[in-house]
C-alpha cells in the first residue's frame, strides 16, 4: 500500500492539469498513489490523462457531473494511503512537499494534519512574489511559527490561516470528522478545517513555501460568490464554540455572510430572498450603510440595480488577488 495519496479533483481543466500532476510525478518523496477524479469532464481531459504511464496514477472518471464536494468525496473515499491530501488541478506542489509534510507527521505522532505556507502563482505559472506576501500576510500566515498550531479554532475559523491544497492528513483524522459535506459545496475546505479544530484535532505548521496556488480570471463570477456565500451561511450555522468570544464572533461572521449574500442575491435578480437575508443580518449588525443601500437597490428593477452593483464594484479599489486575476485572466 501506498504511504500517501494525492488526490486532483478535476472538471474540463485539460490545458492546466499536467501542470498539476507533474508536479506530483516530481516530488522527491516516491511511494505515493495520485488519484485524478474527473467529474464528468467535457474537453480533452482523458486524453491528456492517457498520456501518462506511471502506475501510481489512478484514474476515476464519473460519467457526468456530480458536483465539486461528491467528486473531492469519490477520491478520497478511493484513498489507500495512511496520509492523504487533495488539491485543486490549476495548482501544483513544489518538489519536497511530500518529504517534508510526511517527515512531520512520521516524527510527531500527536499531529493530524500539517500545512505549509504557499506561493501566489499566475495563470502563466510564474511565482508573483508580492502577492504571495501580501497573501500570507492577509491570512496571518506571516504571524505562524513553526510547530503545532495554537488555538486551532481560532486559526481556522476566525483568521483562516490554513488552506487544504497545501496541507497534509492522516487520513484517519478526516474519516473521524466526515470528509467533505455536500452541503458545503464551494465552502467545503474552510468547512473542514473548522470541524477538524472543533474535534479538538491537532495541527502543524511549516512556514516554508512548500505549494503553490493560482490565481486567474475565471475563478470570479456571480454563480460562483452566490454559492461560495449560500454554502458559508450553511457552515457557519452549524457550528457551536466553547469558547464564548469565538461563539460571540461566529454569529457576527454569519450577519456579515448573510449581509453579503443579500446584497449577492439583489444583484442576481432575487430581491424578495435578497432582502429577507439583509434583514436577518441587521438584526445582528443594525442598520449599516452596505444593508441600507441594498435594501433600496433591490425596489428598483433589477436591471437598474445591476448597473449600480457593476459601478460600485468598478471603483472600488482591488486587492492583490484582483490584481493577479486581471493581468493573466
Amino acid at each position: 500500500m501506498p504511504k500517501v495519496s494525492v488526490c486532483i479533483p478535476t472538471y474540463n481543466r485539460a490545458k492546466v492539469l499536467p501542470y498539476a500532476v507533474n508536479s506530483v510525478l516530481n516530488q522527491t518523496y516516491s511511494d505515493f498513489e495520485l488519484i485524478i477524479c474527473d467529474d464528468g469532464s467535457t474537453d480533452d481531459t482523458p486524453v491528456v490523462v492517457s498520456q501518462w504511464h506511471d502506475q501510481r496514477i489512478r484514474y476515476i472518471q464519473h460519467p457526468q457531473n456530480i458536483g465539486r464536494s461528491k467528486n473531492m468525496r469519490s477520491g478520497f473515499d478511493a484513498a489507500r494511503g495512511s496520509y492523504f491530501i487533495k488539491f485543486d488541478d490549476d495548482d501544483a506542489l513544489t518538489p519536497e512537499f511530500l518529504e517534508k509534510t510526511v517527515a512531520v507527521l512520521e516524527a510527531e505522532p500527536t499531529v493530524d494534519f500539517v500545512c505549509s505556507n504557499h506561493w501566489i502563482i499566475n495563470q502563466n505559472g510564474e511565482r508573483v512574489e508580492s502577492a504571495t506576501k501580501e497573501n500570507a500576510a492577509k491570512w496571518g500566515k506571516d504571524k505562524l511559527n513553526r510547530g503545532v498550531i495554537p488555538d486551532l479554532m481560532r486559526q481556522t475559523f476566525d483568521y483562516q490561516s490554513l488552506q487544504v491544497g497545501s496541507t497534509l492528513f492522516r487520513r484517519a483524522c478526516l474519516a473521524q470528522v466526515s470528509y467533505m459535506r455536500p452541503e458545503a459545496d464551494g465552502c467545503e475546505d474552510f468547512d473542514l478545517l473548522v470541524r477538524l479544530a472543533i474535534a479538538g484535532k491537532c495541527g502543524y505548521f511549516l512556514p516554508e513555501y512548500l505549494m503553490e496556488y493560482r490565481f486567474h480570471g475565471g475563478q470570479t463570477s456571480l454563480r460562483q460568490n452566490l454559492h461560495f456565500l449560500s454554502a458559508k451561511v450553511f457552515c457557519i450555522s452549524s457550528y457551536r464554540f466553547p469558547d464564548e468570544e469565538l461563539e460571540k464572533l461566529r454569529i457576527k461572521k454569519l450577519a456579515w455572510t448573510q449581509e453579503a449574500l443579500g446584497l449577492r442575491l439583489i444583484e442576481n435578480g432575487n430581491q424578495i430572498e435578497g432582502r429577507q437575508m439583509l434583514r436577518e443580518a441587521t438584526e445582528v449588525l443594525g442598520n449599516t450603510r452596505r444593508a441600507t443601500l441594498g435594501l433600496i437597490l433591490s425596489y428598483l428593477p433589477a436591471s437598474l440595480g445591476q448597473l449600480a452593483f457593476h459601478g460600485f464594484r468598478q471603483v472600488r479599489p482591488k486587492d492583490y488577488a484582483e490584481q493577479v486575476r486581471d493581468a493573466t485572466g
